[in-house]
């Protein structure tokens, strides 16, 4: 597989994960049924396509990048729907978590 369907795969990852993520809060605790089965249903699509792009990306790059995006978008998605906005200490904690995902991806190299 080339690396740019792996990034496809990554993308598709990443997308269903925030949504997976999303639909875990709107399940209340999975006693909702068609949030709990969305959220079931969309994480094993994540599930194999983050498998799938880590057969083309090497899987530090693929996986950083995939949970770094995926909480931060979470985070923006808690913020906006549940006005819940953290505290310093948070938002210093994932701006950190996108540094370190930027340095593995931009300097990082696999031998």
């Amino acid at each position: 597989m080339k690396p740019f369907t792996g990034y496809i795969f990554l993308f598709i990852a990443i997308s269903c994960g925030i949504t997976a993520n999303s639909f875990a809060k709107i399940s209340d605790g999975f006693t909702k049924l068609t949030p709990s089965v969305a959220c079931i249903l969309l994480m094993c699509v994540t599930m194999f396509s983050l498998a799938k792009g880590m057969s083309a990306i090497p899987v530090g790059f693929a996986y950083a990048t995939y949970s770094a995006v995926t909480v931060a978008s979470i985070l923006i998605f808690g913020i906006v729907k549940y006005n819940q906005m953290p505290n310093a200490y948070g938002l210093i904690g994932i701006i950190l978590i996108i540094a370190g995902v930027l340095i593995v991806n931009l300097l990082g190299k696999v031998n």
